[in-house]
């Protein structure tokens, strides 16, 4: 973990939590070594910040590249271990660097629906999770954010890790659509799991 993401960290934790109520479950299923691959659903555009505050280690996920064109604002997400994709393009170049990503041991954070959810409802997962998955022999870490109504001062706030996924339970072959689809469902039903806990 970089000093720079170290501090990151520590500052938006103080700042979060003293803005919401924030209740997290299920730390302990965190992978302590080697690459997985993290998939939460997508509430809000703090989901990053939120999901990493209670992972030892540091997070690699994608931004949108219209992010990254302002200079500084590209550095900074940079340092904060995020690099760009450019959405509904098929970025393979994307997928390649998230692919080595995982297979150098890091951590790489992904948010299936692609987009976030308004009303918390899920919606339809795409299939890079699944993909890189079967790319790089990755376990997945499922993780659920919860929260009611829209975001106010003290809302409550509920992210849930669950247990891990085997890579060898998802079975799947990189070649085989139909494998990467159910892979996919597989993933998001575990996510699904997780919210209805709160219900």
């Amino acid at each position: 973990m970089s000093w720079f993401y170290h501090l990151g960290k520590i500052l938006t934790g103080i700042l979060y939590r003293s803005w919401y109520k924030l209740i997290y479950i299920g730390a302990e299923n965190q992978p302590r070594d080697g690459g997985y691959i993290l998939c939460c659903n997508h509430r809000t555009n703090l989901d990053p910040i939120l999901i990493a505050q209670k992972l030892d280690r540091q997070l690699h996920f994608m931004a949108k590249e219209e992010l990254f064109q302002n200079r500084f604002v590209g550095f900074i997400l940079r340092k904060l271990g995020a690099f760009p994709v450019s959405r509904g393009k098929g970025d393979t170049g994307a997928m390649d660097f998230a692919a080595e990503t995982v297979r150098s041991g890091k951590v790489l954070a992904m948010f299936p629906e692609g987009t976030r959810s308004k009303d918390g409802t899920l919606l339809r997962p795409k299939s890079g999770a699944a993909l890189i998955a079967s790319r790089t022999g990755a376990d997945v870490l499922p993780a659920a954010i919860y929260f009611t109504g829209k975001l106010r001062f003290r809302s409550r706030i509920v992210i849930r890790y669950g247990k891990v996924i085997p890579n060898g339970e998802l079975a799947v072959r990189e070649h085989s659509p139909s494998d990467i689809k159910a892979a996919s469902r597989r993933i998001m039903d575990e996510i699904a799991a997780l919210l209805e806990e709160n219900g």
